[in-house]
């Protein structure tokens, strides 16, 4: 009588290595930094967005920007609110009070569809903060920030 097929320890076999196969296929392509630099991928376009939207706002109106940028970093607002109930937690030179926010939804509209939010959404706490900060630096130049970016600094200055 002969039969036909695998024994149990040839079947063990090849699911063991079929597994270790996977686990470094895994390892290898990492899917937490993989979501991560999505992520930081979608706040680069989106701090350049801002900062497009903020300069085609100073094309319009003679060259001056929104009233709220100033050369104290703040973060940026919508919907007519302020961000003071923003609790920075970790997260560094992020606005808490209600000076250190800058309403940019008057770009809504005309230079935006809508004021880009962080991709991982809104921090913990923030009544309209969009996860974004701005700044003028010298020369009339303004620099939009990422501060919750994941895997690098995020800022752009134009």
């Amino acid at each position: 009588m002969n039969r036909k097929g695998f024994t149990l320890i040839e079947l063990l076999l090849v699911i063991g290595i079929i597994a270790i196969l996977a686990s470094i296929v895994i390892v290898a392509i990492n899917p937490t930094k993989q979501l991560a630099d999505a992520r930081d991928a979608q706040r680069r376009s989106d701090v350049n967005t801002i900062l497009n939207a903020v300069y085609q706002y100073a094309i319009d109106n003679n060259g001056n920007l929104p009233t709220c940028i100033a050369t104290t970093r703040k973060g940026i607002c919508t919907v007519g609110s302020a961000c003071a109930s923003f609790d920075s937690g970790t997260h560094a030179n992020v606005v808490v009070t209600d000076s250190d926010s800058c309403n940019l939804d008057t770009l809504t509209g005309s230079y935006l569809v809508s004021l880009p939010l962080d991709p991982s959404g809104v921090p913990t706490g923030a009544t309209a903060y969009t996860g974004y900060d701005i700044q003028e630096v010298t020369g009339g130049r303004v620099t939009v920030f990422a501060p919750i970016a994941e895997n690098t600094t995020i800022s752009v200055t134009r």
